[in-house]
């Protein structure tokens, strides 16, 4: 097929990726819309529309004026038979991902390793550093940076991929006429300009569409080898990012929070249930993808998430360091606060493995 018939065959509506890839290997190297009738309708089965759209090329024109915008402003089309096209993309755990997709810019999209960093659009400071520093951390196993250009954590993944010259892909839940959210115009036009790429499976002209989001960040999930979810709330699209990575038998990673922080309630959670691997820096990533470093930097990264900590935090491990070992109920009263509130402190100090919880509620400095 030649890109016309590519585009147009992934245009026709009722015909899902997973439909597509199916009749693709059932005629694999032929073009779809030149075979008879005959094998068409044994091949769609009772799939009326999606036949009649196949027999009558009804998505030919829309295609051809698909190719000439795309050719106007420097986009590729990309076919999962192309081999351009991501391979991570077209594995067996991955059928739903778009069979066509548009891309602008010369990132590789088949790099050996790529990193998705998601989470909260409302991140706090505390996590925009944390995100800053993973990425800062990772520099020196060169990862190519996946997220989905949104505001907070999706932005900071991506400027601070940019600072570290680190490639970046930004995923796009709308056509490449658009940039959502618009304030990220001038980030997505670094993204292109410095060796990134701006990736969607729609069409020029097609709306935002919050529907499309959930849809978008399959594409995330897909295309790296590990999702790290650095801040996320109980409910939202970096959790539902997540998840797909799961369903594809990809590594997920969390960064812990407190208990107390609403934007934390997702990434501990993830935890919790074992849906993923907690971290504490960029090395703990590294380690478990066992992924070699350049250079032997063996520091790069290491506990950076975590060396400043709040002020009640470090009164603990204060207390510990010059006091030794210490129960819960002699820490609650040397800090004079409720219960509660320490209680918490102290599940966030363990989680980020500065304490250590002993037997018979002692807590231990772990030492570094």
């Amino acid at each position: 097929m030649d890109k016309v018939d590519q585009i147009a065959l992934a245009m026709i509506p009722g015909l899902g990726p997973t439909a597509c890839r199916r009749l693709l290997d059932l005629y694999p190297g032929e073009n779809i819309f030149a075979l008879p009738a005959n094998e068409l309708t044994r091949a769609l089965g009772g799939r009326r529309e999606v036949l009649h759209a196949v027999l009558n090329k009804t998505t030919h024109h829309q295609a051809e004026e698909e190719l000439k915008r795309i050719a106007q402003h420097g986009i590729r089309a990309l076919f999962c038979t192309d081999e351009d096209y991501p391979s991570r993309l077209n594995s067996e755990d991955t059928l739903d991902c778009p069979v066509l997709i548009y891309v602008m810019g010369t990132a590789d999209l088949n790099a050996e390793r790529t990193v998705a960093l998601v989470g909260s659009r409302k991140a706090t400071p505390h996590g925009q550093d944390d995100c800053r520093r993973l990425v800062e951390g990772l520099a020196g196993v060169h990862p190519t940076i996946v997220s989905g250009l949104a505001y907070g954590i999706d932005t900071q993944a991506h400027t601070a991929s940019l600072e570290q010259h680190l490639p970046t892909i930004a995923v796009l839940g709308h056509g490449l006429d658009t940039i959502y959210p618009s304030q990220n115009r001038q980030l997505a036009a670094r993204i292109v300009d410095e060796g990134g790429a701006l990736l969607t499976e729609y069409p020029f002209g097609t709306a935002i569409n919050p529907n499309y989001f959930p849809a978008r960040n399959r594409i995330i999930a897909a295309l790296s080898d590990a999702t790290v979810v650095v801040e996320a709330a109980a409910k939202g699209g970096a959790l539902i990012t997540a998840t797909i990575a799961l369903g594809y038998h990809r590594e997920v990673y969390a960064v812990p929070g407190r208990i107390s922080d609403k934007y934390s309630e997702g990434t501990n959670s993830l935890i919790a249930n074992n849906q993923a691997s907690l971290i504490r820096g960029a090395n703990d990533l590294i380690e478990q993808m066992g992924w070699p470093q350049e250079g032997g930097n063996e520091d790069n990264g290491q506990q950076k998430l975590f060396d400043v900590l709040p002020p009640e935090e470090q009164r603990i491990v204060d207390m510990l360091r010059e006091q030794g070992d210490m129960a819960m109920d002699t820490i609650v009263q040397q800090l004079r606060m409720p219960m509660p509130q320490v209680v918490s402190l102290l599940f966030h100090l363990e989680m980020q493995r500065h304490i250590r919880l002993l037997p018979g509620r002692i807590y231990h400095l772990v030492e570094r």
